[in-house]
């Protein structure tokens, strides 16, 4: 690898597997400051650009460490989320969750840097497998089956993607990770579409997302809400950008996790429809694919990664301190957690793109992007979807966890309080990166991948943004009653792939398992009593026939070969003494004859 070239993900890797062994008071130092070194690789990797770490690997050659703005700035807010990540989770004591973390995250900071098809999807491989024990690391009842289900689905994404490689490279004979023809689209470039586009949550493929984070440990549902979709983000902007079809499918993503999260009781549950939500966003912009829309899909990806991590920090805080998540067992703790509600309100309003938050600055080039190519419907679903944001996100997140009835049984409202300094600290990072981008976005746009004038900070821009909230206001609490948590089941897509599943299980067990009997049963009553048959009519065969004969020429040659022994004494020396005489006396006759 090239020398100037530092990959984060080494350090990250060693770091995990140097920390069993870290024990006592150096434990903690040790976790804040691998992330950190990390993180410091990252900032002295942005002074390089160009292809570097480059590896020679049979015919081809691996590409580590591809510097641009566009790898550079995704890798700078994974790095930054690997430390607020691993400060928010300081005081838990399992080894095994943050080394999990960490391959986790260098796993999604490999596949940013990967130049190539090859080392992206053995890093992307990475990030899933290790993602999975930070569902199995809750331990809670149903954490060991959403766990396996989100390995296998993620698995299933990791063939397609595979498959989409592997044609590609037939067809191109490089294994170069650049922009597709999306204008003609191959069969491979529609595989590689779709496994990227199961890790960012495309509906219908993306219920494996609510289920997983909202079942992880309170830890590592903040990692998760970070690295797996945005990377997944990145990987379509550096693929697939302009592809038509992803406008359809970002737009009816968020549309799709606004309802959902509307009706949703768990409040993990409803950050996590909410990721489906703002990725939908990310991935309209991708599919619109103006220097425009890309910046305005990628300033998106790392404001959600700031805020949907305070989110899911607060909830996480919920979490620690209460063990509950559903609103129908909480309420009224802005007493109790008033740091806590602080901060989630922080976050609340980033992603409601309330003015001077995160959002504010990301989610209006997206859909200013659409009405410049004249993608007007787009647009304003877009905005509609934006207006459902602030309803679910903005209103009753906060509203019904700190605020409303008071469903807290009395140890869970002797258990609730603000938590420990490190989660605190973390959820300060996050608020004031949150707000810092929301008031002055002009470093953000610095770090984008294309020179666009965009200034969100208008009175034009203000006055929408203004009316879109106060009317979002208004619905909410006219129809609060309707929007009120009940503990439910939501039925979703995935009612249709497990009643699917149950259907293809019957038809197993079912039919073709009558079937594999009955031919079963014919075989062992018609085929096989013919083959035995037939079997001991070529054993009667071989006994008569074949071994008659062969044993009677055996006989016929043992017999004659008796009467030839009768000329045998059994002693040589006489053999010998008879041989010799007659040879003498058929010579005497021989020369008896000559004198004749």
């Amino acid at each position: 690898m090239t020398s100037s070239f530092i990959h984060p993900s080494a350090l990250l890797i060693a770091g995990a597997l140097l920390l069993p062994f870290i024990q006592g008071p150096l434990r903690k130092p040790y976790l804040f400051l691998v992330p950190l070194l990390a993180l410091g690789a990252v900032v002295l990797n942005t002074t390089l650009s160009g292809n570097l770490g480059v590896v020679s690997f049979l015919d081809w050659q691996l590409v580590l460490g591809r510097v641009d703005k566009l790898s550079t700035v995704f890798a700078l807010i994974m790095g930054l989320m690997a430390v607020i990540g691993t400060l928010y989770g300081l005081q838990v004591e399992r080894a095994g969750e943050h080394m999990a973390a960490w391959f986790y995250a260098a796993g999604s900071l490999g596949a940013i840097y990967s130049g190539d098809y090859l080392s992206l999807f053995l890093f992307w491989e990475m990030m899933a497998f290790a993602s999975v024990f930070l569902v199995w690391f809750r331990r809670g009842p149903q954490s060991l089956r959403v766990g396996y289900r989100y390995l296998l689905i993620h698995t299933i994404g990791g063939i397609i993607l595979l498959a989409g490689i592997l044609l590609r490279y037939q067809a191109t004979g490089n294994i170069t990770f650049e922009l597709m023809d999306v204008a003609h689209p191959e069969l491979y470039t529609w595989l590689i579409m779709i496994g990227f586009g199961l890790n960012a949550a495309m509906v219908p493929l993306h219920s494996w997302l609510p289920e997983a984070y909202s079942e992880a440990s309170y830890n590592g549902a903040v990692f998760l809400c970070a690295f797996t979709t945005k990377t997944a983000v990145y990987t379509l902007a550096r693929a697939c950008a302009g592809m038509d079809i992803l406008v359809v499918l970002g737009v009816i993503m968020a549309l799709y996790g606004v309802i959902y999260a509307v009706m949703e009781n768990d409040i993990r549950k409803l950050l996590a429809w909410s990721i489906v939500s703002q990725v939908g966003y990310m991935v309209a912009g991708i599919g619109i694919g103006t220097d425009m829309a890309i910046n305005g899909a990628v300033a998106h990806a790392v404001v959600h990664i700031l805020y949907k991590s305070l989110l899911f920090m607060g909830a996480g805080s919920v979490l620690y301190m209460t063990g509950k998540t559903k609103f129908t067992e909480l309420g009224g703790l802005y007493a109790k957690m008033p740091a806590t509600f602080f901060f989630t309100l922080i976050g609340c309003l980033s992603i409601s793109a309330a003015p001077c938050f995160a959002a504010y600055a990301s989610k209006s080039m997206i859909i200013t992007a659409g009405f410049e190519q004249h993608l007007n419907w787009a647009s304003w679903l877009l905005m509609f979807g934006a207006t459902g944001t602030f309803m679910y996100n903005g209103l009753k997140l906060p509203y019904f966890l700190f605020f409303g009835t008071n469903h807290c049984s009395k140890e869970t409202w002797a258990k609730a309080s603000d938590p420990s300094w490190n989660m605190l600290i973390a959820m300060t990072l996050g608020a004031t990166l949150c707000i810092l981008v929301g008031t002055a976005p002009g470093f953000l746009y610095a770090m984008l991948p294309y020179a666009v004038n965009y200034t969100p900070h208008t009175a034009y821009h203000l006055m929408e943004t203004l009316q879109l909230l106060g009317f979002a206001a208004l619905a909410f609490f006219l129809l609060k009653k309707y929007v009120e948590p009940v503990d439910r089941i939501c039925l979703d897509i995935d009612w249709l792939y497990r009643k699917a599943g149950g259907g293809f299980l019957w038809l197993i067990k079912n039919p073709l398992q009558w079937c594999d009997t009955a031919w079963g049963e014919a075989y062992r009553v018609v085929g096989l009593s013919s083959l035995m048959t037939l079997s001991r009519f070529w054993s009667w065969f071989d006994w008569h026939a074949i071994d008659g004969v062969v044993d009677g020429i055996a006989r016929s040659v043992r017999a004659l070969g008796g009467k030839v022994r009768l000329l045998q004494s059994g002693q040589i020396q006489i053999t010998l003494y008879y041989a010799f005489s007659l040879a003498a006396l058929l010579l005497v006759t021989f020369i008896f004859f000559q004198l004749l």
